[in-house]
Formats: C-alpha cells, sequence, structure tokens
C-alpha cells in the first residue's frame, strides 16, 4: 500500500477528488458558482470541479500538517493581486470556501476540531482527521 506522501499530490488530489463526489456531505453550495476564490482574482472560478478539488486538496494538508485552521488555509490558498501600475502584494484566499469545506467534512466524520494543546491559548487551535478521514485517505491509491 502506498502512502499519501509517495503519490504525486496532483495524482492524488485528482483521485481523492473523484472519490469526494461520491459522499453526499461534499455537496458544492449554490452560491460557489458565482464567488471568487479570493480577493486577488478578477473572475469567479469557472472550473465545474473546483468544489472537490479544492476539498481534497484541504483534507491532504491537513493530513500532511496534522492541525491546521482557516487562517493558514487561506494564506496557502493566497495569490498576487495585480494592482496595475503599483507593485503586486499578496492577497488570502476565501476563508467562506474553506470555512464550509472543513464544515462539510467535520458533517461526514472526517475531522474534528482539536483539543487545546500545550503553549496554544485557549482558542481553537484548527482542525484535524480522525481515524475515518485518515483512513480514508490512506484508501485512495
Amino acid at each position: 500500500m502506498t502512502s499519501v506522501y509517495e503519490i504525486n499530490a496532483h495524482e492524488y488530489n485528482q483521485k481523492l477528488a473523484v472519490a469526494l463526489k461520491e459522499i453526499p456531505e461534499f455537496a458544492q453550495p449554490e452560491w460557489a458558482k458565482f464567488v471568487k476564490s479570493g480577493a486577488a482574482k478578477e473572475r469567479p472560478i469557472d472550473d465545474p470541479e473546483f468544489w472537490y478539488k479544492r476539498a481534497a486538496s484541504v483534507l491532504r494538508q491537513i493530513y500532511k500538517k496534522k492541525i491546521v485552521g482557516v487562517n493558514r488555509l487561506r494564506t496557502k490558498y493566497g495569490s498576487k493581486k495585480n494592482r496595475g501600475m503599483k507593485p503586486e502584494e499578496f492577497r488570502k484566499g476565501s476563508g467562506k470556501i474553506i470555512r464550509t469545506i472543513l464544515q462539510q467534512a467535520d458533517k461526514a466524520g472526517f475531522t474534528e476540531i482539536a483539543k487545546d494543546i500545550k503553549d496554544v491559548r485557549s482558542r481553537r487551535p484548527g482542525r484535524q482527521l480522525t481515524k475515518k478521514g485518515k483512513d480514508f485517505l490512506e484508501a485512495i491509491n
């Protein structure tokens, strides 16, 4: 059995996106057709499979980094904003898309909110995979 780390990330995310289509909790919301994927983007998303690809990527990031919050994922999926004659600046990605995907993963039983960690304030530090989520991700070949 191959590990998630051994497979090429692009190929793995494609396979995981196909598998996520089968799960009813990961349905694309109606509003997702009309929103941009971040403040730096000029146009809404064209790809009809975007929701499943982004969900697959988010789940893989949680698998790799163990505990990840919405803010860190927003930074991961951000990009440079074209400001015309002014220099480009970095802008974070859409938090609503990431938050909704994490809520869908919670509902499916793949993730859970991490408990308080030593040396971290009482804030919720982010999401972590459950046993069911790890098994699902490792079953993708």
